[in-house]
């Protein structure tokens, strides 16, 4: 397993926004949410996003290069859930299952055009997370409009199991089991 300071030099930057699925839905809706109430959610997204690659210039950095995404939890383990067509979440299915870009894209578009009945229908959504589930998607669309790439692999393990699994690696309490890719005593 690399050292703290290996996986470290290998990012190239990170940031975090002020905006989340909740701060989406208040401010443009949730339940009822059209065509243009989405393309302002991406926009306002994308305008967060603009100084940070202005920063940072990640996009003409990958220009040429096959790149993908890694998103974990949330909206991108839902759209993988309601792209595999899953009669109820199953995360060993979900959990490390790649998801082309356009293929995300699509997902979207159906659920925009869902009616939140529909969407609370889907049983990798349900009621809870149909008023959010389009919020998400405008973040992953506006990240995808900034950063191209051509797919997302799905990560079920979201940051703070990361987090934890990483300090209690570095204690000694577990260490990695790469062949099957998990955390063990």
């Amino acid at each position: 397993m690399p050292d703290r300071l290996e996986v470290q030099s290998c990012i190239a930057a990170w940031t975090s926004l002020p905006v989340g699925v909740v701060t989406l839905a208040e401010r443009f809706g949730s339940r009822t949410v059209d065509n243009a109430a989405f393309e302002a959610m991406v926009a306002h997204v994308s305008g967060l996003l603009a100084p940070f690659e202005a920063e940072h210039g990640l996009r003409e950095r990958s220009k040429g290069r096959s790149v993908h995404m890694l998103g974990t939890s949330g909206t991108v383990t839902t759209l993988a859930g309601v792209h595999l067509g899953l009669p109820r979440y199953d995360r060993s299915k979900v959990d490390g299952c790649w998801l082309g870009s356009e293929r995300a894209r699509a997902v979207t578009a159906g659920l925009l055009a869902s009616s939140f009945e529909e969407r609370a229908a889907q049983p990798c959504i349900g009621e809870t997370l149909a008023e959010f589930v389009l919020g998400g998607c405008a973040i992953l669309e506006a990240m995808l409009r900034t950063w191209p790439c051509e797919r997302l692999r799905v990560a079920d393990r979201g940051l703070r199991e990361g987090i934890l699994a990483t300090l209690m690696a570095e204690d000694g309490v577990y260490r990695s089991d790469r062949r099957n890719g998990y955390w063990r005593r």
